[in-house]
């Protein structure tokens, strides 16, 4: 995937520190710097003209300046990530049709030219208030497990759905090993939005399919807007959720 032309666009990356399956997780060590840092390092490949992490607390405000990542400092109590990057709209002064980019804070091998072509499907899909990514499932394993979020397109590549559930599902018996054709989705946790929306996102009710699949963007489409859909040839490199995530990553840099 080539790298697009420098774009108008935002990336924020929230970062927060309560993490229960790995304690002080932007703040992890991965090749002699913190995790957060690298994230935003990669994010700085891209097109963006500015990346800003939005911390929960000082400690990874004070770590980014040692390294000159610019930070901003939010509140800790926000319930998910959007809430957070809606708060650090507020703080940059973003608004109105400037476009972000939400990088997680724990993608720390995250594809810049894949922050490029979410900004500029977003940029180009005036019906869509988000944009997202996707990428073909190959294995029976990944489509049948409720970890891996996939999505479900219409002919215009918008999200139709997006679920831990094995869709499309074949009504008929599955012939061991196969998958449904066209192929399954996954969804890959990378989102543009417009910086408008994003401020009013706080403000939409909670879905009830969001509650049930612990999958906010779905709140997005129960509210009747459309999130449009990149799907790349290549998967992304792993994030980091766990302690053997980060050792994977850790033993991934050190080859490169």
């Amino acid at each position: 995937m080539s790298v697009l032309p420098h774009e108008d666009f935002t990336v924020l990356i929230p970062a927060r520190l309560a993490s229960t399956r790995l304690p002080d997780k932007p703040l992890a060590d991965i090749a002699g710097l913190p995790m957060v840092v690298r994230v935003a390092q990669r994010a700085a490949l891209s097109g963006a003209r500015r990346v800003v992490v939005a911390a929960d607390d000082e400690r990874i405000v004070q770590a980014c300046a040692r390294h000159g990542v610019e930070a901003v400092l939010t509140a800790k109590d926000h319930p998910n990530g959007s809430d957070r990057l809606a708060q650090a709209c507020a703080l940059l002064g973003l608004d109105g049709e400037d476009i972000v980019v939400n990088v997680q804070g724990d993608e720390p091998l995250i594809d810049p030219a894949l922050v490029d072509a979410c900004a500029a499907l977003l940029r180009e899909r005036d019906d869509c208030v988000m944009g997202t990514a996707a990428h073909v499932i190959e294995s029976e394993e990944d489509w049948r497990n409720p970890n891996v979020v996939k999505v479900v397109l219409d002919a215009a590549g918008r999200a139709l759905y997006f679920t831990r559930a094995s869709v499309p599902f074949w009504r008929d018996a599955v012939p061991p090993g196969a998958l449904p054709s066209p192929a399954p989705l996954r969804h890959i946790g990378l989102y543009a939005y417009r910086a408008g929306f994003l401020r009013r996102y706080p403000t939409l009710e909670a879905s009830p399919l969001e509650r049930i699949e612990s999958l906010e963007q779905l709140r997005v489409l129960w509210h009747g807007e459309r999130i449009a859909v990149h799907v790349t040839v290549q998967a992304p490199g792993p994030g980091v959720d766990t302690p053997e995530d980060l050792q994977r990553v850790r033993a991934l840099l050190e080859k490169a």
